[in-house]
């Protein structure tokens, strides 16, 4: 989908700046060519040979270069791209963008524009939530930048924890692929889609609850990849620390009861993705107050929980006489006879198709950004490469809308 496509980096200061040389590296696969133009303090993290190696181009840097003016200036720069990208986008950076500044190459080329812009911000979770990168970004994104990220996580500064850490190179060349995609954005227009993504919470008491570890990466990928190709997406989520996608109706919930409402709620759809990791079981009945352990030097046995099953959302949904999805597909996770188990799983589901892997601890797929999978449908088992988890839904993405195509 980037096959030819002109993308314009400009790589700012900070320590996320190490990203953009994978986000190279993945735009040149698919096809496209990056023109980088390097700032001062984009300068500190990385270098401009190597980004000249991956882009396999001149990187700019100096607004009064008189070589670059002559052969290739500020203008022609911003022109001969099809999409401008900042990333990292630092806070100073946008500032600029916002009031109009145009005091080095990054900000006149940007200022000179007539392409679309894409911004990844990168920084302090103090930093992006400041009123004033908050309004700068509303300004922005009201003159209609694309912005990408950021994420929660860890930050570089340590101890430090929150909003503000750059997309993933993955996340923003999908969301490349989507501001470019031309023909391949309306495979799926007038089309609906329900997509279920993370774990359930299962109350115990006010405090705790019975969960699983699923990060909600994968459903949120498919979300966000089934609305890129023009489909109207409903993403219903259990609790994640995922950025809602672009583009993405997305409906909250905690509970796997409340999951099945809504995903009731949504039909009638052309294909529903249940990735959520659904809690089987829940307790009978939470308690209404905090359980607690005795006073300090009591003794007592820890209180039993009495589990019941939850409903079933994938034999729900698949199994509907009314209003049934044409493309009703599971996910499994697994940790051992991955495929068998998710072959016996289908049948039994009456899933169309189902999407299985391993989530042994070993292979690090909760919470990791990769995966591989192996597509079960009624003609066989396929096995996929290991890649991102973006990757993953990008390409069930386009088995979706190449089997819609003849419904």
């Amino acid at each position: 989908m980037l096959d030819g496509k002109r993308i314009l980096l400009v790589v700012t200061g900070g320590i996320a700046a190490y990203k953009c040389l994978e986000v190279i590296r993945r735009v040149r696969e698919r096809g496209g060519h990056v023109r980088c133009i390097l700032t001062r303090g984009g300068a500190q993290f990385v270098t401009p040979l190597a980004l000249g190696a991956l882009s396999e181009d001149w990187v700019f840097q100096d607004l009064f270069s008189l070589t670059d003016e002559q052969e290739i200036g500020h203008i022609r720069l911003s022109r001969e791209a099809d999409v401008v990208l900042v990333a990292p986008a630092s806070a100073n950076v946008l500032a600029k963008m916002a009031s109009g500044q145009a005091d080095d190459l990054a900000t006149t080329a940007l200022l000179a524009t007539d392409k679309p812009v894409v911004v990844a911000p990168a920084m302090n979770p103090a930093m992006w939530e400041h009123p004033a990168t908050k309004a700068n970004m509303a300004v922005l994104e009201e003159r209609g930048v694309h912005r990408i990220g950021p994420a929660e996580g860890a930050m570089a500064e340590s101890g430090e924890w929150g909003m503000g850490r750059m997309a993933e190179p993955d996340a923003i060349v999908a969301a490349l692929e989507g501001l470019l995609g031309g023909a391949q954005a309306g495979l799926l227009k007038d089309r609906r889609a329900l997509v279920t993504s993370g774990p359930t919470h299962e109350a115990i008491d006010p405090v705790r609850f019975l969960a699983n570890r699923s990060s909600g990466k994968q459903g949120h990928a498919v979300a966000a990849a089934l609305a890129r190709l023009g489909a109207t997406t409903t993403l219903v989520s259990g609790p994640t620390h995922q950025p809602e996608p672009a583009g993405v109706n997305v409906v909250h919930v905690e509970t796997a009861r409340e999951m099945l409402d809504a995903c009731l709620g949504a039909l009638p759809v052309d294909v529903a993705v249940m990735a959520a990791a659904v809690a089987d079981w829940r307790p009978a009945d939470a308690a209404r107050a905090k359980l607690k352990k005795p006073a300090k030097g009591g003794k007592s046995a820890p209180p039993s929980l009495k589990l019941v099953e939850n409903p079933d959302i994938l034999a729900t949904v698949s199994g509907r006489n009314e209003g049934r999805p044409h493309l009703v597909i599971g996910f499994a996770a697994e940790t051992d006879a991955v495929v068998e188990n998710a072959v016996a799983k289908r049948r039994a589901k009456g899933c169309d198709w189902l999407v299985a892997n391993d989530v042994s601890a070993a292979v690090g797929t909760f919470g990791g950004d990769d995966n591989q999978v192996h597509l079960i449908t009624a003609d066989g088992v396929e096995e996929w490469p290991k890649v991102s988890k973006l990757a993953v839904a990008e390409r069930l993405a386009q088995r979706i809308a190449e089997t819609l195509k003849t419904a």
